[in-house]
């Protein structure tokens, strides 16, 4: 059996990826962001980790590798954490990932709680979740 390549992923990112549109912090960024996307989307199986991940790797606030905006996000990522039931370094398959975040923050509105003060909100305040009416197969390994 093959073994799955695994990706860390910031818990608050799965926020961000249902709303992505294409626009963002530059070019750079939104081509990145599209490719770590339709990567993960593929099958991907990721792991839940409250430091930098893939996306953060083409964000501008990561200078000299550390994030200019560490706490704010990090406070998003434990939301996400505890509203998922979901533990850091925990692994699972994107799509169930997808999934806790849709049923259990946007379909609940807590969203706004988590991230409302993030410059990106009215962006997700005014788009439809990308995960809403998809379901998830869980694997049972």
């Amino acid at each position: 059996m093959d073994k799955q390549k695994v990706y860390k992923i910031r818990p608050h990112h799965g926020m961000c990826l249902a709303y992505f549109e294409g626009k963002g912090y530059s070019q750079g960024f939104v081509r990145h962001m599209g490719e770590v996307l339709a990567l993960l989307e593929e099958g991907a199986l990721v792991e839940m980790t409250v430091a930098g991940d893939n996306i953060c790797s083409a964000c501008p606030n990561l200078k000299d590798g550390v994030c200019e905006t560490a706490d704010k996000v990090e406070t998003y990522d434990r939301a996400v954490l505890s509203f998922c039931d979901l533990k850091e370094n925990e692994q699972l398959d994107f799509s169930e990932f997808t999934q806790r975040v849709q049923k259990r923050i946007l379909e609940t509105g807590k969203r706004e709680e988590i991230c409302g003060n993030c410059q990106w909100n009215e962006i997700c305040r005014s788009r439809k979740s990308r995960w809403e009416n998809t379901k998830t197969e869980i694997r049972r390994d």
